[in-house]
């Protein structure tokens, strides 16, 4: 139960590859925050987690090497948190930026279907800020947390959005 099956480096490299790998799949997943996870993203991420598990512990099963595991997770992802607010170039590779997806009274469908993002979704944000029509839009934007912000076009002298709309991605 608690003897180690794998050497201590052994258990951390693992870790730390996995952490690295996984942190990178989901910065290509795109912009959206845990809270707006579709079922579907849930499942995925649960799913890989599982997954990735044996990679991670090799064939040890004791609480010890769980233990190392799981604090070297949490001492990489406290590392990585520490470098991205003292580091812009770190911060630049890890964040994503706004992307506007809508101007002057239309949609960009080029970067609404780059971003994940079908008609439903924007014109759910439209009426969400009390828009009818998109013709009423000044700027829409796909902000770095996945929400959509909108300026109206009477808005837009004041250029401040009223409100914003949560990201949800279709499943493909």
């Amino acid at each position: 139960m608690w003897t180690l099956g794998l050497p201590i480096p052994e258990l951390i490299l693992r870790a730390a590859v996995v952490y690295v790998v996984f942190f990178g799949a989901l910065r290509l997943f795109g912009k959206r925050e845990i809270g707006q996870f579709t079922l579907f993203d849930l499942a995925l991420v649960l799913l890989a987690a599982n997954a990735l598990q044996p990679a991670i512990t090799g064939s040890d099963a004791s609480i010890t090497g769980g233990l190392i595991v799981v604090l070297t997770l949490f001492v990489l992802n406290r590392g990585v948190s520490l470098l991205r607010v003292r580091s812009p170039f770190v911060r630049r590779l890890l964040e994503f930026g706004p992307t506007v997806v809508g101007r002057d009274g239309a949609w960009l469908l080029p970067e609404l279907v780059r971003q994940g993002l079908d008609l439903v979704d924007v014109e759910a944000a439209l009426r969400e800020h009390g828009l009818d029509d998109v013709r009423q839009m000044k700027q829409a934007t796909l902000e770095a947390d996945g929400s959509i912000s909108i300026v109206a076009m009477d808005d837009a002298s004041s250029g401040k959005a009223v409100r914003r709309r949560r990201r949800y991605r279709r499943p493909i």
